[in-house]
This record gives structure tokens, sequence and C-alpha cells, in this order.
């Protein structure tokens, strides 16, 4: 072994050894994606990973980590896409020994070893020549192992993956503004600097064209010169065919970029609205928020369209404009001030054109809006007949859109009326003009520098034009990138990447005095509200409507965090922690719940990673969607339509059952989720709640008692206050509100069994 003088070598086999037996293929533990059972479970390379990411203060999450292969070693590239999608800069990369020695002073880096294990280097010495390693199973405190380059290139052979937090102002993060827009644009450097070159050489060769035709005008006619007419043409067939494979060049690049400006406009557009919290969408209609992000599209044409063409057009003028006036001042001159006061004219209407824009971006959205509310309610609006209440909702609002955009049409037409002229006079005039001084010349060379001018002024007019107009379209889009930021900018709810503890979740709630105002609204939703579920136990949440039982269900989500008080979920306040880690651990089934368009297996998945069939089969066992699902002629590859036409509302149930018990939830919500039900459909599922509660805490929100007299505790909630927490017999007995409730529900009981508080049998 190599070592350097006065330090002592640690065997890399010790304690804190970077070489880790716990690998796939070994005898230690495996991880397997989407079934993390704990950080001892995680493979090591997911473990330096997790451990570099909380030193940099973001958690990753391992449950989110996609590998190519679920039965292979994850590799550097799929650890840096992981760690990029949990929020941080991260590159997989092959480095060599001399590389590693200058990380004195940086953060950790990840290790990746040869036999799929992982270490940390924590630092190095490169007055030593070693550096410093921890194995990924060290205790926090533990001390660095120092290795030298033979003793490391044993397990080693260069992969490593780097870790930081972002940085960059574009991040998921980033309010959605112009400047987010220019560093998007920015990222795009070296390709925008490709074409700016290719943009300068294309200005460059525009230039000789019209350079050989005031020379064939000047020399060739006048001296009847044939080799300076054969010289001339070889020169442009040349200048053609470069001029044409630089163009073709030219716009692959410019398709590039642009695809790539819309990939991640899509992508950040796509995240920001996953995140944006259940209020918004509950307070604004679906089709409202549609327009808004629809002006995503018209930000991205502007700027792979008339931004990127102008931006390339004042290369061209850049180059075009000094030759113009070498050829003839004055009419260079004529030129420039056409295009001063076109600016002019378009500065003059860009106020009341902004104002005339903005009623028709008010007038679309509410358009928007009637077409979307009609569509996601076209149920109701068969069933109650409404199809001529809402034919005149949308006649209303499309007269206003149109009036709208008719009045912004008139008055967008003035400044293109008085353009015009000028346009024609910036043309016609200066030819006129230098005919005039063509025929004044005694020399004789002024009619081939005319044609020249010409055809330079024709390549300089119109980017003059739209470098004036180029404002126009940015009022627009500015108020376009105002209606998507009015949605993008929300508020989000808390950081699921990063942000937050990550418990262990066992299932005990504790609400401590709570009190929660949705808002707009004085009355308290829950009014100091206070109660314990042990883990393991079956709750029952009953009252009349408005009590505040799907309240609680929505707190325990996670929806809504503001409230005061304490909400504790295993002694660990809500508020802390993470809101991914948390709903990951809770399985919910509403009354109405939402199937995706796709098989009943993907349903039942839901997409995540690692789990299969056999996985989903369990989950419909448990949740007695099993029958049904195997009756299909297609079974669990049963296609399911947009608004699952062909399942009852008691198949839809019992698949979103199956759906929440798919990942093993530490606690299961059922927020009136039998209430929608035919009795046939409400007893399977009743039927197996004793079977689905095995485990786990259940929390049932229910106003029909007889589902209830299972549980081990029941709420009893009126007006946002806790009346009384007990089992169902004693509730009957001293809770005057839930007797009540419980007479009402089984009158038909009174003649057949002679009593009121008969409780109904034990369901199995």
């Amino acid at each position: 072994m190599i070592v350097q003088p006065g330090v002592q070598p640690i065997p890399i086999r010790g304690h804190a050894e970077p070489a880790i037996d716990n690998v796939p293929g070994g005898s230690g533990p495996v991880w397997v994606p989407g079934k993390p059972e704990g950080f001892d479970q995680i493979a090591p390379r997911l473990k330096a990973m997790i451990r570099v990411a909380r030193y940099h203060g973001v958690e990753l999450d391992p449950s989110e980590f996609k590998a190519a292969s679920p039965d292979t070693i994850p590799n550097a590239a799929d650890l840096s896409q992981w760690a990029q999608n949990g929020g941080m800069w991260s590159r997989a990369v092959r480095i060599r020994w001399s590389h590693l020695l200058r990380f004195e002073n940086t953060g950790p880096v990840v290790l990746l070893f040869s036999d799929g294990g992982a270490g940390i280097l924590t630092g190095a010495s490169n007055e030593q020549n070693v550096v410093f390693l921890k194995s990924v199973d060290a205790p926090e405190d533990a001390e660095a192992v120092i290795i030298d380059e033979l003793r490391l290139s044993q397990v080693w052979s260069g992969e490593a993956v780097l870790l930081r937090s972002a940085r960059s102002y574009v991040a998921a993060d980033a309010p959605f503004t112009i400047g987010w827009l220019v560093d998007l644009v920015r990222l795009e450097s070296r390709p925008l600097r490709d074409i700016g070159i290719a943009s300068f050489t294309l200005s460059i060769l525009t230039i000789l064209p019209p350079l050989i035709v005031m020379t064939v005008v000047n020399k060739v006619l006048q001296f009847s010169s044939m080799s300076t007419l054969a010289l001339l043409t070889a020169v442009i067939a040349v200048v053609f065919i470069y001029e044409t494979l630089l163009g073709h060049a030219r716009r692959l690049i410019i398709n590039v970029v642009g695809a790539r400006l819309d990939t991640k406009l899509n992508l950040h557009v796509f995240s920001r609205l996953l995140r944006l919290p259940l209020d918004y969408f509950e307070r604004h209609p679906a089709g409202e928020t549609l327009y808004h992000l629809a002006q995503v599209y018209r930000i991205r044409e502007f700027l792979t369209g008339k931004l990127l063409s102008t931006f390339l057009d004042m290369i061209t003028l850049g180059v075009l404009i000094p030759v113009m006036f070498y050829i003839n001042a004055t009419l260079a001159w004529m030129v420039i001030a056409c295009a001063v006061v076109i600016m002019l004219i378009i500065f003059a209407f860009l106020a009341p054109l902004r104002r005339g824009y903005q009623r028709v971006v008010d007038a679309e959205t509410w358009k928007s809006a009637a077409l979307g509310e009609t569509v996601v309610g076209i149920k109701t609006v068969k069933a109650l007949g409404l199809e001529p209440q809402r034919k005149a909702l949308w006649d209303e609002r499309v007269a206003d859109a149109g009036k709208a955009r008719l009045a912004f049409g008139q008055l967008a037409n003035w400044p293109q009326t008085l353009v015009t002229p000028i346009e024609r006079v910036m043309v016609i005039g200066t030819m006129l003009i230098g005919a005039y001084l063509a025929m004044n010349d005694p020399s004789g060379y002024m009619v081939g520098s005319l044609f020249a001018f010409m055809m330079i002024a024709q390549r300089v007019g119109q980017p003059l034009v739209g470098l004036a107009r180029l404002v126009e379209d940015y009022e627009e889009v500015g108020a376009a990138i105002g209606e998507a930021a009015s949605v993008l900018n929300r508020p989000l709810e808390s950081s699921s990447n990063s942000a937050g503890l990550r418990p262990k979740l066992i299932g005990e709630i504790r609400f401590s005095d709570l009190t929660f105002s949705y808002i707009g609204t004085r009355t308290p939703a829950l009014d100091r509200v206070s109660f314990d579920v042990p883990a393991g136990t079956m709750f029952g949440i009953v009252g009349r409507s408005g009590s505040g039982k799907s309240t609680i269900a929505r707190l325990l989500q996670g929806i809504n965090r503001d409230y005061s008080g304490f909400l504790k979920l295993d002694g660990v306040d809500l508020k802390e922690i993470n809101l991914r880690h948390l709903r990951q651990g809770l399985g919910v089934v509403l009354q109405d719940n939402f199937l995706f368009r796709g098989s009943i297996r993907d349903n039942i998945i839901a997409g995540r990673a690692g789990l299969t069939l056999s996985d989903a089969m369990r989950a419909a066992h448990l949740a007695g969607a099993a029958e049904f699902i195997e009756r299909m002629p297609n079974g669990y590859d049963t296609y399911i339509e947009e608004g699952s036409p062909n399942l009852s509302g008691g198949q839809r149930q019992r698949l979103a059952i199956a759906r929440a018990l798919i990942h093993n939830p530490t606690i299961l919500i059922l927020d009136e989720a039998t209430s929608a039900l035919d009795p046939e459909s409400e007893a399977v599922v009743s039927a197996n709640l004793m079977r689905i509660a095995s485990g786990r805490t259940m929390i049932i929100v229910s106003h029909r008692l007889a589902s209830l007299t299972e549980c081990d505790q029941i709420l009893v909630m009126d007006q946002g206050k806790v009346i009384d927490v007990a089992p169902h017999s004693v509730l009957l007995e001293r809770c005057g509100i839930y007797r009540q409730l419980w007479f009402q529900q089984n009158r038909h009981l009174e003649g057949r069994h002679g009593h009121l508080a008969a409780v109904p049998p034990r369901l199995a």
C-alpha cells in the first residue's frame, strides 16, 4: 500500500468502510422500487444520495426513485435525475483521482463503487495525497476514513454524483414572470450563440447580391465585360449554395431551441398546477383555469417566433444599415426617418390597445368558464333539461367576447392604417428620390447604386417595422404573462420535495383545541375541537350537515393548514410533516371518486412505480372488488372511459377503495364513502370494513349511523363543536343528538323490533 509520510492508513474494510455489503445480489437487504420500508432497506447508493441531500437541507424520497430497470443497481444518471426531480442541482460525472483532491472545502460527493456500493467523500488533502470517505451506514458523528489512491482504485472506477442546492432562478418555485422567461431563454445561450453566428454570416452574404448587381450595372453593362460577368456569376453561385446550407442549419437549430423551450414551459406549468392547493380549484372554474394556462402557448410562440426572429433581424440590421449609409446617406436617412415615425405611431396606441386587450381577456375568461362548467356538469344539464339555459348563457358570453374583440380589432386597425402609407413611402419614395438623384449624377454610377440600395432597403425596411410592432406584440404577451401568472403564481402547497419531517407513521391522531375557518367566512368550521384517536382503531365521525365532519378529513390530508391549535400525528405537528410523505401514508376514499381513463389495473395501481398486477389483485380482493372485476370480459385489463360509464356506482367505489389500499396506508379515511351506494354495494363494502381496518387507523366520516356501529369510538359533531365521543351503545344512552339521528334513520325498525335502540347485528 502506498501512503504518505505521517499519515496512518485505516483499513478500508473497517467500521466505516466505503465498500458496502448490502447491495443487490449480496447478503444484505435490497431496496425494491415503489416499496421502501425503511432506511435500512434502501440500497447503499440511494442511502448515500439521501445523506448528501440532507447535508444541503433537502430530503429525497426513495419511493420517487425511478431506475431504468427495477432489477439493476441504480446508475449515476438515474441517481442524478432523482436528485434533480427533488429540486437539487446534480450531475453524474466520471472523474480522476486528481479531481478528487480538489474537493478540499466543498460539500460531500457521492462515489459509486464497482461492486454496486457507494461512499461519501467528505474532504481531501492535496498535500498528503489522500481523501476522506464515510460509509453510508456510518453514524453522523463518525470519523471519516483516510484513503489513498491505490486503496480507492481497488473499489472505485471514477463514477461520482455531484450534488448541491439549486440556486438557479429557473426553478420549480420561481415566480412566473418575464424575468423567469428571460432566464429560461438564457439557458439556451450556446445554441443561441450558434444562431447568432449563422445570422451574422447570412447578413454578410446578404450584402453581396446587391453589391454584385451594382457592379453588373456599373461595370458589366457599361463596359460589356464578359469576364467580369463570368466571375460574378461564379461568386453568386457559391454564395447561394453556402447561404442555402447555412440557412438550413440555422432553421434546424431554431427548431431545436423552440422545442426545448416549449418542453421546459410545459413541464413548469404542469408542475406548478399540480402543486396548487385544492382550495384554488374549488374556488375557480376549470374553464377559467384552462384559459389562463392556454396563454402560456402564446408566450411560447412569441419567444420562439417573433422575439427570436426580431433578434435575428437586429443582427441583420447591424450589418445592412452601415452599408445603406455607405451606398447613399440621403436615402438611408429617409428609411430611418420612416421607421421612427412608424414606431411613434405604435407607441401612441399602446395604452388604449392594452386596455382593450384586457377587456378581451376578461370576456374570453368568462366564456371559457361557462364552457368548462357545462362540460363538467353535462350529466346535470341533461338530467334537468337545462340545455336552453346553458345555451342562453353561452350566447351571452359569446356576444360579450365578440363585442370586446370587435372593439379591440377596430382600435388596432388604426395604427395599421396610419403605418401603411409610411411603409409605402419607405419603399416607393426612396425609389423615386433615388431615380431623381441618378438622373442628376454625372458619373452614371448612381444607377447601379440605386438598384443595390433598393435591394438592401427591402431587407432593412421590414425588420425596422417589425421591431416597432414587437413592442405592440410585447404588450399582448405581457397581458398573457399576467393571465398565466394569475394561476401559476398562486401560493403553493408546502414543498413536497424538501420541506418537512418524514416520521414513520403509526396512526395515532390528536386534535387539541383546534379552530379553523374557511376563507371568507366568519363562523368557524371547527371551534376548539379536541379528541384523540389511538393507533389501529376504527373511529367514526357523525353529525348533521355543516357540522364539520368533512373539514376534519380535509385537515388530516393537509389540504388546509392555516388552523390554530394543534393537530398531531404520532406526536408530530401535522404542519411540520412533509406533505407528500403525509399523503403517501394516507388512503382516502371520497363520496364521488374520479377514475382515470385507462384499464382497471392502471386505476388501482395509479401509476405507482414498482407495483404489479399481483399487488392490484390483492388490493381489489381486500376492497371486495375482485369478484366483479373477474366477471368482466377483460378482467383487470378492462378499459375505463372518462366518467367510467361502464361501471356502476358501487363498482367505482370499490375500485376507489382498492386504489386507496394499494400502498398499504397507515391511516385510511372514508369520507362519506358509502353514502351514494345502493344497499347491496354498501353491504359488500361494510362486510369488508373489519378486514380492511386490520392493522391500520381508520377514520369513517358518515351520516349513516348503521355503518359506524362497529367503530371503537364515534365522534359526534354539531356546528363545528365536539358534542361527545364514545362507542355506539354509550352514545345511544347519553347523547341526545346521536339518539335523535339514530331515531330518524331507523324509524322503520320500530314496529319490527319494538324499540329504537336496537343495535344492528355485527358486520362481518
